[in-house]
């Protein structure tokens, strides 16, 4: 995980009493080659009770440093796809996100200005550890380092009213809200049987599970390398259960003052507070 002031957050691992401990004599931070194998073996050596235990409250920033780029998968769970009027894909549906939508898990998010729709999404977000170019489906996981909890903010206006693709939709500042921590793959038996839930207001609006993903994490991973390249650092969220207020009857959206939280078994959870741009 990373701690700290918004772009001056440092390395840090939470050990198995709940401590923060201080990976920062060990590397500069939670981003590029210290997420491919190498790097995450040097980690998984250390004794966490030997690390400088970090005192105090702090903020938890986003678990991963230096994202070079955010893909989004759309409608990839068939009752999701339903509820907001599409058909399931034939194909895993991509867009990115701006990586300047990138903040920290419990940060507050800002409602756009001009926006009457803005929307949720908790989603799986998938990091890779390592090069990956034209890879097969039975590699694809080795290309993994982990996983985290992503909230897809959404202002569907923008991303369906407004001409275009997606992208200006699902862009703005803290539209990105990733960690508490990455969890490395190891820790997960099975990446497609995670519980997933997300509460507005305390109110239960998103319960799902990463079994009914039209396309799973190693199906992503390949399909995507076969049309860039991905690069240790780069993160795809891999889409969202059924839930969000677009797919309501009316439609309900966030306002601000309003408290979401979220969270994906053994990945974590988050918390967000609405405030006006």
């Amino acid at each position: 995980m990373r701690i700290g002031p918004v772009r001056q957050e440092r390395p840090a691992m939470l050990d198995g009493a709940g401590k923060l401990r201080d990976l920062s004599g060990y590397v500069e931070d939670i981003a590029g080659n210290v997420l491919g194998p190498a790097g995450l073996a040097k980690l998984a050596v250390l004794d966490p009770v030997q690390l400088p235990e970090i005192t105090g409250t702090h903020r938890i920033g986003p678990c991963v440093g230096s994202v070079g780029k955010f893909i989004c998968i759309g409608l990839n769970y068939a009752d999701h796809a339903r509820e907001t009027g599409k058909e399931p894909p034939d194909e895993p549906v991509i867009f990115a996100k701006a990586v300047s939508a990138i903040c920290g898990p419990n940060d507050d998010v800002e409602i756009p200005r001009g926006s009457e729709k803005t929307d949720w999404e908790v989603e799986m977000g998938v990091v890779i550890g390592s090069r990956a170019k034209y890879v097969s489906e039975a590699e694809a996981l080795d290309h993994v380092a982990g996983y985290c909890v992503i909230n897809d903010l959404s202002e569907r206006a923008f991303q369906s009213e407004r001409g275009g693709q997606w992208t200006k939709g699902k862009s703005h500042d803290t539209f990105g809200p990733i960690g508490p921590w990455l969890v490395t793959k190891d820790e997960i038996d099975d990446i497609q049987a995670l519980d997933m839930w997300l509460n507005v207001d305390g109110e239960r609006r998103q319960t799902g599970n990463t079994r009914t993903m039209i396309f799973g994490v190693a199906s992503l991973v390949s399909y995507l390398s076969q049309f860039m390249t991905l690069l240790p650092g780069d993160i795809i969220s891999s889409g969202t259960p059924p839930g969000v207020g677009l797919g309501m009857k009316p439609p309900v959206y966030l306002r601000a003052g309003q408290v979401v939280t979220l969270g994906i078994e053994g990945l974590g959870t988050q918390r967000q507070k609405m405030v006006q741009a």
